[in-house]
């Protein structure tokens, strides 16, 4: 016979609203402490779950709430990535000016990134498009222009849409996906990178941490690094190092090498207070190494002073390892004929709706 808490969750699909309410309020915490009773009877209760996210809002609430805790599993994952249908629902309501639910759709769909198949949104189109979000067609277009001019509530007022950051980190695991980043899209002449580069500068720390995320995994397309460089298409290498610089004084020289974003800071300028960030911007700059160019230029704007006092002024042993490493490749003597190398490991994914920190692999930088 079915257990007292088994048929509070049969209840979630009682025709009644009030009902459903109820037994949804009372369940969510035992989506993270008993999550197997959601996966009974070939995952009913999931299934139930996905419908719930068009109820009433507070129903939706709790329902999508649950679906975050629950995707964590990887049998949950993947029944609700895979589910193309409620793909599509999910991405009509978050592009709704309107959803009072968008943050926890963003969360939820951080989580389904995870999924590799996901990366099909290269690919997805939706027919809805509201006129206030300026976009095309194309999913991830919209998911992009939404993280922008959603930033601060100024898009849904109900939302700020800081972990779509995460996707796009996570998606940026796949080739086809980096190229996206850094290929201008028709409807508006612009590079999806560009859109978000600017957010290594922001107040949240979710939106900032899954920007030099995105930045970094993206950076692992060695062929590009020319694009990343250039002053006059992504023009990167500002939006990394300001994150990493703090107020301190530097000698006339190598201030006068600096980027002229860098020169003459005030005394109180600080840094990136999250040291996951900073290792992140630091083994991004290690990544644009991978080419004599890159090498060439951060010696050439006095990228190792800013190096030197990270190390010195940062206590943390993740940040002072990527100092080193980037150090070491920036003070060699450069050979003629050098053979061009990266600094990749195996693909590392975050934790399921949580930060997107970076990992390290005997000494190697790898994706987030």
């Amino acid at each position: 016979m079915p257990t007292e808490l088994e048929e509070l969750v049969g209840f979630i699909a009682h025709p009644t609203p009030q009902i459903r309410l109820v037994a949804i309020e009372n369940l969510v915490s035992y989506s993270t402490e008993q999550p197997a009773i959601f996966k009974t009877d070939e995952l009913l209760p999931v299934k139930h779950l996905k419908f719930l996210v068009r109820d009433d809002p507070k129903i939706a609430e709790h329902a999508l709430t649950i679906l975050i805790n629950l995707t964590a599993d990887r049998d949950v994952l993947e029944a609700v990535a895979t589910d193309d249908k409620f793909l599509g629902i999910i991405f009509e309501m978050v592009t709704n000016p309107d959803e009072p639910n968008a943050n926890l759709i963003a969360m939820l769909l951080a989580n389904l990134s995870k999924w590799d198949g996901l990366k099909s949104i290269l690919t997805r189109r939706q027919s809805s498009q509201p006129r206030a979000l300026g976009s095309d067609d194309l999913v991830l277009n919209q998911l992009v222009d939404l993280f922008v001019k959603g930033a601060d509530g100024t898009y849904n007022k109900h939302a700020d849409f800081d972990y779509l950051s995460y996707v796009f980190a996570d998606l940026a695991k796949h080739p086809e996906i980096r190229q996206y980043f850094l290929k201008s899209q028709d409807y508006d002449d612009v590079l999806p990178l560009n859109k978000i580069k600017v957010f290594t500068d922001h107040k949240s720390d979710v939106r900032r941490k899954g920007v030099a995320s995105a930045i970094k995994n993206v950076a692992f397309d060695v062929p590009s690094h020319p694009v990343f460089l250039d002053e006059n298409q992504v023009n990167i290498l500002p939006y990394i190092l300001l994150p990493i610089i703090g107020g301190e004084q530097y000698d006339e020289d190598e201030m006068n090498d600096m980027l002229p974003d860098l020169q003459l800071l005030p005394p109180e300028k600080t840094r990136d207070p999250d040291v996951n960030i900073i290792q992140t911007h630091v083994e991004t700059l290690t990544l644009l190494t991978s080419s004599r160019e890159g090498r060439d230029l951060m010696r050439k704007i006095s990228v190792y002073p800013i190096i030197r006092e990270t190390h010195l002024r940062v206590d943390d042993e993740g940040v002072q390892e990527a100092c080193d490493r980037i150090v070491q490749v920036l003070m060699a003597d450069e050979a003629p004929e050098e053979s061009e190398e990266t600094w990749v490991g195996e693909d590392k994914k975050p934790n399921a709706a949580k930060d997107s920190d970076d990992d390290d692999d005997d000494g190697k930088v790898v994706e987030v």
